[in-house]
């Protein structure tokens, strides 16, 4: 049975921004939705994100899905450099996901983000475990610049669409996350 993993943002929940729409659509096809509420998501740090997911998800396969959002796909590549070499799931669909940030305007911010930016990923890897990988983007989003778009192409192989106008993907909906999932999952 086909199953999405929604990993949420930096300060979110699974009662954030579009994860509850996004679970109630999805569903609605008869698919299995969860969205781990990740301890201390003020204060993200990579080992206990990437521990929380390891003890949380299990039996992953190709009619796995991975949603990430932002930092929340920082978090599935990390989780997915970790998982068995054989393992190989159907898809991953990052949103607003960064290998470079901007407007990190507190100390607080700075340090919190340094780790996520500084310590590499075997991207390689994930690409290896991974039979599809997609990667959307906005033209105007604060804090994720666009060129991660090229850098997603480039070190993920992703296939990457940059949306207008949408931000940082904070609003109720997202209807293109719910497009483009659904075509990764036919």
């Amino acid at each position: 049975m086909k199953k999405v993993i929604v990993v949420h943002r930096w300060d979110g929940s699974p009662s954030a921004d579009w994860y509850p729409w996004l679970k109630e659509e999805v569903e609605k096809k008869n698919i299995q939705v969860f969205i781990p509420e990740i301890p201390d998501p003020s204060k993200p740090k990579i080992e206990k994100w990437v521990s929380f997911l390891k003890k949380e998800i299990k039996d992953i396969d190709e009619e796995t899905f991975f949603v990430g959002h932002s930092i929340g796909c920082q978090t599935i590549m990390r989780y997915l450099e970790t998982v068995e070499e054989k393992t190989k799931i159907g898809g991953v669909l990052f949103v607003a996901g960064f290998f470079t940030l901007n407007k990190l305007e507190t100390e607080e911010e700075k340090t919190i983000a340094k780790p996520w930016l500084e310590r590499p990923i075997n991207t390689e890897k994930v690409k290896k475990r991974v039979k599809q990988i997609r990667a959307i983007f906005s033209d105007n989003d604060p804090f994720v610049p666009v060129s991660n778009a090229k850098q997603f192409q480039e070190k993920l192989g992703a296939k990457t669409l940059i949306e207008k106008k949408q931000g940082h993907f904070n609003d109720d909906t997202a209807p293109i996350v719910l497009k483009i999932l659904l075509e990764m999952m036919q």
